[in-house]
């Protein structure tokens, strides 16, 4: 594809961006960078959030697994619709009646400092390896469209990126991220149905055509029932996906913080319940065009690539046309940031208010600190990308689910253990308790076979690590000296 245009296009969508920014971060502060004045209006918030949790790893990941795990993703995704109902009606009245600007403030007022602060780091830690690995997915697919033409190596490409990132945001913060997010999402949806427009019309096939395609192929089983000890168990891949999404949305500040836009309770809760149907839709868009992508490769007598991750950029790029590789660019380009944005902002956000106590802190002061922690944020996921890009030999998305497993669980067995019982604990071994569970988790995860006859834990070890948390949390109770419930 011609580099030049390539930096046009890319160009010209970031300089709308940049547009947006300008339009939506006047007359801003510290307010409206963590909270948007509480004015977004929900249906945006809704469809922003699309993007946000879809990314670029979902564009170019879920496409590239259906060869091995067929449609077997959409188990999880109706366990995300449990999920979100959970979120909806528990946590977020929770969140609006405390009326926080960090979700995490909640574990202090419940069990102490310590909690506070346990919480708050394995949020950090969590979206810091999640947002790198997104980045590492787009960065990728710069430098194979635009830089390897150049010889510009790939960390300048990542810096490229994150730079971009900081651009748009470091000023309106969370108000510029809902309406960039929401046009973002637009730029996404309108790429993977074009996508799969155009191999429809390469397959020579009509809708009815492509739909019946899609159906007697080998990539379209959605439900697996009959090995208890496959991965892809509907059990494991159901409850897994209703767990996922509590704590990588309800418990993450970043996707939280979006919700927290929202002018009322109500508001919020429309713009989850909305959410949450039209990602199911838009997933099972993707996994029709990676069942297309497979079975035109085919067709066509084309290798595929070693890793499945790379199939949806060889083709988009190198053989559907230049009009097919400008689609894919302004997708996964518009994917990765719509969540890599607000990943950013969330970090800077979760540390400004949970480890610097902002909200204690005179106004005067707040800009100049809160821009040097968006720096600071951004050079450490520039380092993360370097490293994972060093390490990483599996699908981005299943290297996700895989970290969040070990670094959400925590943050799931405290709440819990806050909203579900009335029991004080020793807030100081807290922190202990938390780095212990994933510690027994992993070796769970990587003995199972052996222990437990071949049986695979797959993402559900993230429902095992919430459960030793909880466990931990019982064993350090302070009996006899309960609380009630913040909630």
């Amino acid at each position: 594809m011609n580099p030049q245009l390539v930096i046009i296009v890319i160009a010209a969508y970031f300089g709308v961006l940049i547009l947006i920014s300008f339009l939506t971060s006047r007359n801003a502060n510290s307010e409206t960078f963590f909270t948007g004045n509480r004015q977004s209006p929900w249906y945006l918030v809704a469809f922003g959030m699309i993007g946000a949790s879809l990314s670029g790893v979902t564009f170019v990941s879920v496409p590239g697994m259906v060869a091995v795990n067929e449609f077997s993703y959409m188990q999880m995704v109706f366990g995300f619709l449990l999920g979100y109902a959970v979120i909806a009606l528990v946590l977020m009245p929770l969140y609006y009646k405390l009326n926080l600007v960090s979700i995490y403030t909640y574990l202090e007022q419940r069990f102490g400092v310590v909690s506070y602060k346990t919480g708050a780091f394995f949020f950090l830690l969590s979206r810091t390896i999640g947002a790198s690995f997104r980045l590492f997915l787009v960065a990728g697919v710069m430098q194979l469209a635009l830089f390897d033409a150049w010889d510009i190596p790939f960390w300048a490409t990542v810096l490229i990126t994150i730079s971009l990132i900081w651009i748009y945001t470091f000023q309106g913060g969370i108000k510029t991220i809902v309406w960039t997010d929401t046009l973002q999402t637009l730029f996404m949806l309108l790429s993977v149905c074009l996508g799969i427009y155009m191999i429809k019309d390469a397959l020579n096939l009509d809708f009815d055509g492509l739909v019946t395609t899609i159906k007697d192929s080998n990539y379209s089983q959605v439900f697996f029932f009959d090995d208890w000890n496959d991965k892809r168990h509907f059990v494991k891949q159901f409850f897994s996906g209703a767990f996922i999404a509590i704590v990588m949305t309800g418990l993450d500040q970043d996707m939280m913080q979006k919700n927290l836009t929202c002018k009322s309770l109500g508001d919020a809760q429309k713009n989850m319940f909305w959410f949450s149907g039209a990602l199911v839709f838009a997933n099972l868009l993707f996994l029709g065009l990676g069942a297309l992508l497979y079975i035109y490769a085919a067709k066509e007598g084309i290798e595929l690539p070693a890793k499945a991750d790379d199939l949806y950029p060889m083709l988009a790029l190198n053989n559907f046309g230049t009009f097919a590789g400008v689609v894919f660019l302004l997708g996964i380009t518009a994917a990765a940031y719509s969540s890599a944005d607000s990943a950013l902002t969330a970090l800077t956000t979760s540390f400004c208010v949970d480890f610097l106590d902002f909200e204690k802190r005179e106004e005067t002061g707040k800009k100049k600190t809160r821009m040097m922690v968006h720096v600071g944020f951004s050079l450490l996921l520039f380092c993360v990308i370097l490293v994972f890009k060093a390490l990483n030999d599996d699908s981005v998305i299943s290297a996700i689910y895989r970290v969040a497993g070990y670094t959400y669980g925590p943050l799931l067995g405290l709440y819990a253990f806050g909203l579900f019982t009335k029991i004080k604990v020793k807030d100081k071994l807290v922190l202990a308790v938390c780095l212990l569970s994933p510690a027994i988790s992993y070796l769970l995860d990587t003995n199972s076979a052996d222990w437990f006859g071949g049986f695979s834990f797959g993402f559900s070890i993230l429902i095992v690590n919430g459960a030793l948390t909880f466990i931990g949390l019982l064993l350090i109770g302070k009996y006899g000296d309960t609380q009630h419930q913040t909630s």
